[in-house]
């Protein structure tokens, strides 16, 4: 877990978001982002909230949709904290979004955005980061975080990071790069232990479309707003 993600989900997940944190917020040097989903970011605004003023370093695509996604994320806080205080189903009083609008913008004001081109940045004292295509979505990077003089004969320590990755010949999105040498591999494991059949998406699809069709039944395709819905779309 990255310290913008946001937890989602049952009440007792959600709940996680408004505990304090194990750290101070103002303490922090910087933040990294591998890519825009509202469970990798959600929770940004909230850190600067707490106090947080670094730098959040990620991909300019990411950044291009944090800009979109911040904010409606702040705004559909403030809409549900209003229907459950006028309509009083809440056991606080007032009900409270985790966050508003001038948060996200806040902390969209602490973007930095760096191409995913595989090349070095700072972070901050002695610490780069190089982000490369991770295929996800628009803007998902693999990042490869490098330590200098990390251990004790003076050499660095190179850290990568999956974040989330994604499938070759997709449209519109470029295929993940190819992982660099590193020291240590945090991987992405949400869908560790799934198997994907024999029988490719596009054609389960279709054999679904076709038999709605022939029943004249309804479709619902629960879908990530962003990324998922487009693939669908093309």
């Amino acid at each position: 877990m990255s310290i913008a993600d946001c937890f989602r989900g049952l009440k007792e997940l959600r709940e996680r978001n408004w505990q304090e944190p194990q750290f101070v917020a103002s303490e922090i040097d910087a933040v990294i982002i591998t890519h825009a989903h509202i469970d990798h970011t959600g929770w940004l605004p909230r850190l600067v909230k707490l106090g947080f003023t670094g730098q959040v370093t990620t991909s300019r695509a990411t950044g291009d949709l944090l800009k979109i996604l911040l904010p409606d994320s702040a705004r559909l806080q403030e809409e549900e904290a209003d229907y459950r205080n006028r309509h009083d189903l809440t056991s606080h009083t007032p009900a409270l979004p985790l966050y508003d609008e001038d948060d996200a913008r806040a902390a969209l004001q602490l973007l930095r955005p760096v191409p995913n081109d595989g090349q070095p940045y700072e972070i901050c004292g002695g610490v780069t980061a190089s982000f490369m295509v991770a295929g996800h979505i628009m803007g998902a990077s693999l990042v490869l975080v490098e330590m200098a003089n990390a251990r004790d004969d003076g050499s660095s320590i190179k850290f990568l990071f999956s974040g989330d990755l994604g499938h070759y010949d997709q449209p519109i999105v470029n295929d993940p790069a190819t992982p660099p040498d590193c020291d240590y591999l945090m991987c992405e494991s949400t869908y560790g232990n799934r198997l994907h059949g024999d029988i490719d998406s596009e054609t389960q699809m279709a054999n679904i479309i076709n038999d709605a069709a022939k029943r004249n039944a309804p479709i619902l395709i629960p879908a990530f707003a962003v990324g998922r819905t487009r693939k669908c779309c093309t």
